[in-house]
């Protein structure tokens, strides 16, 4: 095994502390992980990664523990009700118990639906996430948010459940397309904006290696984020203060991807969220013009979009009306008031929002 980089996510009420672990063939771990209460194992697993679940739950079969593959669909198709009843089915026929674990292997749809399963199973089993995208190894599976989607909008149903813990085998990102390589780093650069800076300036120095797992900062990038959202979440697990500040640019996104029926990729809709949310900052008097305009230029850097359809602006104004972060009709968006420090602005002037909607307007 290569080196691992191990990152402590602290324990809140009810939850123990558990570790991600950054590095390559790391599924020697698991089951330490697992441990020797449980019996039974399920793994869920997207259709595009059915010979990986199988070759895992083969894996935990030969270890002594009676293990399940349940596939589901690929991406956010995967995060409907009808997908979790269905995982409920399997672990009801497979006599799961309180002591058992699921397992989440896949990008961030997959672990956020095998976590909401977890959490609600039992009302409340184990689960362990091993995340295959950059996504999801630097926000979905971090902070033990899951959740599953409805016609209305995106993650409206969940529970805050941590995992047990979270392997990020590096070696996992070196067969994802490059389009969904590059989505995962819209992640990386909110981290930067809101809490680490260096986050930036090491993609700033050569943005065509940032877009590669062979880039020589992958893992030092990847490592950085993970801290960003461990420290925040650490101190606030149920979004009741601090952890909002990782939904920097998420406000208009989730608003793009329900119009676009999650057709869009998730770090797509960031980008073009954050220069958004950079110009609201603008226009509110509280980011300075320079910082601003350096979130156009390094996502556009590594080829991330930055604009979105003008004569969309109605229906997403609705659909945020109804986001997580809205307070009865009051909308709430994370804006800067300079590098890397994040805050609230409610109830924005509604000609503010047209305006900085101007910006990303194609």
């Amino acid at each position: 095994m290569t080196d691992v980089t191990r990152i402590q996510v602290g324990a809140s009420a009810g939850h123990d502390a558990y570790e991600v672990l950054v590095g390559e063939q790391l599924l020697g771990e698991l089951a330490g992980i697992i441990g020797t209460k449980a019996k039974r194992v399920a793994v869920i697993h997207p259709e595009a990664l059915a010979s990986t679940g199988e070759a895992l739950r083969a894996d935990l079969a030969d270890q002594g523990y009676q293990a399940v593959a349940i596939q589901v669909p690929n991406a956010e198709e995967a995060k409907t009700a009808e997908v979790a009843a269905y995982c409920w089915k399997a672990l009801g026929q497979s006599g799961f118990t309180r002591t058992d674990v699921v397992v989440g292997v896949g990008g961030g749809a997959t672990t956020d639906l095998a976590g909401f399963v977890a959490a609600t199973w039992l009302r409340g089993v184990r689960w362990i996430a091993v995340p295959t995208t950059v996504l999801a190894m630097v926000d979905a599976a971090v902070g033990g948010k899951t959740g599953i989607n409805t016609a209305e909008g995106k993650n409206l149903v969940g529970a805050f459940h941590p995992p047990a813990g979270v392997l990020c085998d590096l070696a996992a990102l070196e067969s994802l397309p490059v389009n969904d390589y590059v989505s995962g780093l819209a992640e990386i650069i909110k981290a930067g904006f809101i809490a680490d800076p260096a986050i930036l300036d090491l993609i700033e120095a050569d943005p065509e290696a940032a877009r590669t797992p062979a880039g020589p900062h992958t893992a030092e990038l990847i490592v950085r984020s993970i801290r960003v959202k461990a420290d925040v979440v650490s101190s606030d697990l149920k979004e009741s203060g601090l952890r909002e500040i990782l939904n920097y640019g998420h406000t208009l996104a989730h608003a793009i991807e329900k119009n676009e029926r999650y057709k869009w990729r998730h770090g797509a809709a960031v980008s073009v969220g954050m220069v958004f949310a950079a110009e609201l900052g603008r226009l509110a008097g509280r980011l300075d013009d320079a910082t601003a305009d350096r979130h156009k230029a390094v996502l556009a850097s590594v080829g991330l979009p930055l604009t979105y359809r003008g004569d969309q602006w109605p229906k997403l104004l609705e659909t945020m009306k109804v986001d997580k972060k809205s307070r009865g009709d009051l909308l709430r968006f994370i804006v800067l008031d300079g590098l890397a420090k994040p805050t609230v602005i409610e109830g924005p002037d509604p000609a503010m929002l047209i305006a900085a909607y101007g910006e990303v307007s194609a």
